[in-house]
């Protein structure tokens, strides 16, 4: 109980990370203690898909040649319920990293600058009036809960569960076919609740195959959601060890960022974009966020708060209002046919789904003008 922390950090993923990063980025002698309760490399139920944007938010970090880990994927291809497709190159490309690769790779970084690593499963979480003490023992002036969907520190703090209709549910595994070496491919699905099918080629050959459903009322079980992904993607079977399933909580769900000593970033503060389910470029953004407001002892809690707003909240009303429109396969089909037409609205659309963007009013016309000719046809 001798030696406090300035900052722990508990949850060693891309959001912990990059926490730890930006501490040390802005102040070189903080002490930095990461808790994850995996030993890394590990592996993680994602698509693996990581969003150019979130490349760049790394690189200003210090993060230096991530690139080399996965090469350029610059096309994303969409298909719509109806069967409308888009397939072009974005304007920064994308990669796909696994995520055993990808986190040991940012742990490494935030170890390198001089964070300390250890494996420590947190269980409880005391607050007081001038530091954080972490199961009886662990000390620290602020705490960064980065300990994903499953959010024990979330969860000691008292925050509202996620609602069914703002958790997506998903699973994952690895294919050893490949639908497009040079594309992200979406397929989505018919039905009532949204969802989509994905197939991310992988370095080295292979896919991450995946099916996501973004309202848990509609999951169902895991076969069905297997079976929902081989009608999407015939002749692309994952190998059934690698089969993984996942939750998601929504943006569009309660976020809960309080005042004090206790900060909540990437999935742990329900960070996960409700229209693509992409949640990387949400954690190390809202992570760079928490380590910079962390250095403010008990300010701490409600400058991250000011901080997540001013970042966030334009992108969250957007997404949230466009995602209640995308349960209906006749907005989805104008919306894909407006992005193949102009590739402005690829543009914002991409922006949107994989960064912090907008959706213009020009791009929503667009979609608009669309979904009318789609009604007339």
């Amino acid at each position: 109980m001798d030696e406090t922390y300035d900052v722990a950090v508990v949850g060693a993923g891309p959001a912990g990370s990059a926490s730890a990063l930006r501490v040390l980025q802005l102040r070189p002698d903080a002490r930095v203690l990461l808790l994850d309760a995996a030993a890394f490399p590990r592996d993680k139920t994602c698509g693996d898909g990581i969003a150019a944007q979130v490349l760049e938010l790394l690189q200003a970090l210090g993060v230096p040649n991530l690139a080399r880990l996965g090469p350029a994927v610059p096309r994303l291809q969409l298909r719509s319920p109806g069967g409308r497709l888009v397939s072009r190159i974005c304007a920064r490309p994308n990669r796909v990293i696994p995520r055993a690769v990808f986190d040991a790779e940012l742990v490494s970084a935030a170890v390198a600058r001089g964070a300390e690593l250890r494996r420590h499963r947190v269980r409880r979480v005391d607050v007081r009036a001038d530091e954080v003490v972490l199961d009886g023992s662990i000390r620290a002036r602020v705490v960064i809960g980065a300990d994903g969907a499953n959010s024990t520190v979330r969860r000691l703090l008292g925050a509202p569960e996620t609602p069914s209709a703002a958790t997506a549910v998903a699973i994952r595994g690895y294919a050893p076919t490949t639908l497009r070496p040079d594309a992200l491919v979406i397929e989505f699905a018919r039905g009532r609740y949204p969802a989509y099918a994905w197939s991310f080629p992988l370095p080295g050959g292979g896919s991450n195959v995946g099916y996501g459903v973004f309202d848990r009322r509609g999951a169902g079980s895991r076969q069905e959601l297997l079976d929902a992904m081989r009608t999407l993607l015939p002749g692309h079977e994952p190998t059934p060890e690698t089969v993984r399933g996942h939750h998601l909580p929504l943006s569009t769900g309660p976020r809960h960022h309080p005042d004090g000593r206790v900060l909540l970033a990437g999935d742990a503060a329900a960070m996960i974009n409700p229209l693509t389910g992409e949640g990387i470029f949400d954690a190390v953004a809202s992570g760079v966020l928490a380590g910079r407001a962390a250095l403010l002892g008990a300010a701490a809690g409600a400058a991250h708060r000011r901080a997540m707003t001013r970042s966030f909240a334009l992108h969250h009303q957007h997404g949230a209002f466009l995602s209640r429109l995308v349960s209906n396969a006749r907005f989805l089909d104008a919306a894909v046919t407006a992005a193949e037409r102009h590739q402005s609205v690829f543009d914002a659309a991409v922006d949107l789904g994989l960064g912090r963007g907008t959706a213009p009013v020009a791009a929503l016309a667009r979609v608009a003008a669309a979904y009318v000719t789609l009604g007339r046809g």
